[in-house]
C-alpha cells in the first residue's frame, strides 16, 4: 500500500519543493561567507537559474536572495552586527516580518482529560496518512474530536516518524486513512483557508505542564518569535526554562501550535525535533506570508 498521498501542490518534477529548497538552504548556511549568486547555486543542484528562481518563487512567493535573508541563521547574524539590532527586528527592517494577527491558523483547542492521558491513548482511535507540503512529508494525525498529531519528515523516513509518533500513545488504535486526513493538510499549508468562520479543531493531548506551554505557544503572533524563557514567565513559572524546553521539544502538533517560533537565550536558533534547517524554513515561509 503506498503510504503517501500526494497533494497536488509544491511539487517540481524531480520531487517537493522542500528537497530544493532544503539544499539551497543548507548550501547558503555553510557557504554564506562566498556570497554565491543564483547561478552557482543552480550549478551545484543540477538545476537552471530559471528553474530554480521559478521554483522559489513559486514555494515562498519571494525570489531565494529574500527568502534566504529570512531563513539563514549565519546571513542574518552579519545583518545584526552590521546593524546591531535584534534579529527579529533585522528581519523587520528588510521588509520580511510584520504585524499580524494573534494566531495565524486561529485555532480552537481543547485538552484531553488527565485520565484520558494517563491512559496512553487507551480508547482514541487515531486516523493518520501521509501528505506532501513546503516544509517535505508531513505525518497528520487526528480523532474525531480535531488534530491530534502533525509531524514532518523527509523521503524515506515515514516508518521511523510514524514510530516516534505512535510510541507517545502507544494503547490508541492507528488506523491511516489519507483520505481522512486530507482535509487537514490541505488547510494547515494554505493560508488562504486560514478563517476565523471556520477554526482548526487541535486535541492537546499531554500532561497539564505540557499543555500550558503548548497553550502558551499558541499565543505567539504569525511571523514572531519568543525565547523561553519568555513562555516560563507567561505560564507563571519563570525558573523552568529547562522545562519549557522538554515541553516544547514534545509538542506533537508541530507548525500549527508553533514550537519553531521558541528560540533560544538572546534570540539563537536552538535544536528542532524534525531537523533546523526545517526550523529555519518554516520561520522564513512565514515571514514571506506575513
Amino acid at each position: 500500500m503506498n503510504m503517501i498521498a500526494k497533494l497536488e501542490t509544491d511539487i517540481t518534477p524531480d520531487g517537493p519543493d522542500y528537497d530544493t529548497v532544503r539544499q539551497v538552504i543548507e548550501l547558503i548556511s555553510e557557504e554564506y561567507r562566498d556570497q554565491p549568486s543564483l547561478e552557482v547555486i543552480a550549478a551545484r543542484l543540477s538545476q537552471s537559474p530559471t528553474q530554480l528562481q521559478k521554483t522559489f518563487t513559486r514555494w515562498a512567493g519571494l525570489s531565494p536572495k529574500a527568502f534566504l535573508q529570512a531563513v539563514t541563521l549565519d546571513h542574518a547574524k552579519r545583518l545584526l552586527r552590521k546593524e546591531e539590532m535584534p534579529l527579529l527586528e533585522t528581519s523587520i527592517e528588510v521588509g520580511l516580518s510584520g504585524p499580524s494577527r494573534l494566531h495565524d491558523l486561529f485555532v480552537t483547542h481543547e485538552a484531553m482529560s488527565p485520565g484520558e492521558w494517563k491512559a496512553r491513548g487507551g480508547g482514541l482511535t487515531i486516523r493518520y496518512g501521509f501528505h506532501t507540503c513546503p516544509f517535505g512529508t508531513a505525518l497528520v494525525m487526528a480523532t474525531d474530536r480535531g488534530l491530534a498529531g502533525l509531524a514532518f519528515s523527509d523521503s524515506g523516513d515515514e516508518k521511523a516518524c510514524l514510530e516516534d509518533m505512535t510510541c507517545r500513545w502507544p494503547n490508541a488504535d492507528y488506523v491511516e486513512d489519507s483520505q481522512a486526513t486530507a482535509p487537514y493538510a490541505e488547510r494547515i499549508f494554505q493560508p488562504g483557508r486560514w478563517t476565523s468562520d471556520q477554526p482548526l479543531k487541535v486535541v492537546l493531548i499531554g500532561t497539564d505542564f505540557q499543555v500550558s506551554v503548548w497553550q502558551s505557544l499558541l499565543k505567539i503572533p504569525f511571523g514572531k518569535a519568543v525565547t523561553y524563557s519568555d513562555i516560563a514567565k507567561d505560564i507563571g513559572r519563570p525558573t523552568a526554562m529547562r522545562a519549557v524546553g522538554a515541553a516544547v521539544g514534545a509538542n506533537p502538533i508541530s507548525f500549527v501550535v508553533p514550537c519553531h517560533r521558541a528560540l533560544g537565550k538572546n534570540g539563537a536558533l536552538t535544536g528542532y525535533h524534525w531537523g533546523l534547517t526545517r526550523k529555519r524554513a518554516m520561520l522564513g515561509w512565514e515571514s514571506a506570508h506575513a
